[in-house]
């Protein structure tokens, strides 16, 4: 029998054959969509959509809403690239962020910097003047304290957690305001809603990857007390929190009954994740926390917008 030999291309061979420039072109593309975090903006465009439609009186302006979701997410888009910009020597010595563009070194600092501070005036711009100044002006708390006090504070306190969930809880708030011009109380149920779901998911990702976490120096819940108790505590206080806040917006005449039974539906089972956690001390647990955190946000969100009233 004849043998065939396969012969493999040696480095020289792959060094005559560069990549080409269009490939060079679109992986640099994908570097860049990569930065913004195209799956947490589209997140926060539910919420925010959630919002503008919930806070809509009568028929809704369609290219106002238009409006408001570019606008909103040219500054999410932004503000988590620069987020990143920020954190990027924290992000290289952590294994769950060291191949992102910017630790990776597939994209200079400058250019992400620039890039996104880019994105994040316009849409600021974008909703200030193309929606109402309110919206711009809610966005731009965002911005502020997401960057500039949660971003730092994550270095120096456990409590940044807490603080973080401030603006990670404010764009329901900033579509409400872009469709009725005005905040009301029933948009603070919204930020109420969102702002408790953060804590449990945001515990639940730092209780998964605390080592990681604890080798970059950050001063998250479970870094401070690695045995986990105290995270399990706040996640479980937080799940029953969330569980009554979540019934407001029937009360509140933001949606109705099948909301009501979804969100006790819904909220139980987040809460039955965080009492299992609590009870089996697993990284598995914790996990099972974040998927249900994930079901939870859209599923309420959705349900909400379909029962309006």
């Amino acid at each position: 029998m004849r043998s065939t030999t396969v012969t493999l291309p040696d480095s020289r061979e792959a060094a005559t054959n560069p990549p080409s420039r269009v490939s060079v072109f679109v992986r640099r593309v994908e570097d860049y969509i990569e930065l913004t975090k195209p799956r947490m903006v589209l997140m926060i465009l539910i919420t925010t959509a959630a919002g503008f439609y919930l806070g809509t009186q009568g028929a809704v302006n369609w290219l106002l809403f238009l409006h408001t979701l570019i606008g909103s997410g040219l500054t999410a888009a932004g503000v988590l690239g620069l987020n990143q910009y920020l954190e990027r020597d924290v992000d290289s010595q952590m294994e769950r962020t060291q191949q992102r563009p910017l630790p990776a070194g597939r994209i200079h600092p400058i250019e992400a910097l620039l890039f996104c501070a880019f994105l994040t005036g316009s849409g600021m711009l974008y909703l200030t003047f193309l929606v109402n100044p309110l919206s711009g002006f809610v966005i731009s708390l965002i911005v502020v304290s997401y960057l500039f006090v949660y971003t730092p504070l994550k270095r120096k306190t456990s409590l940044c957690t807490l603080i973080g969930a401030i603006p990670g809880a404010l764009p329901p708030v900033v579509g409400w305001v872009a469709a009725q011009g005005r905040l009301s109380s029933q948009a603070w149920v919204l930020f109420a809603i969102l702002f408790l779901w953060q804590l449990p998911h945001s515990l639940a990702i730092a209780y998964i990857y605390r080592e990681d976490y604890a080798n970059a120096g950050l001063k998250l819940l479970p870094v401070i007390h690695p045995d986990g108790t105290s995270t399990r505590r706040q996640i479980v206080t937080n799940c029953v929190a969330l569980f009554g806040i979540g019934l407001l917006p029937t009360l509140f005449n933001i949606a109705g009954g099948i909301y009501f039974l979804a969100a006790l539906f819904v909220g139980g089972m987040f809460l039955a994740s965080g009492v299992y956690l609590q009870k089996a001390h697993s990284v598995k647990a914790a996990r099972y926390v974040l998927y249900a955190s994930l079901l939870y946000l859209p599923l309420i969100f959705i349900t909400m917008a379909i029962d309006k009233i």
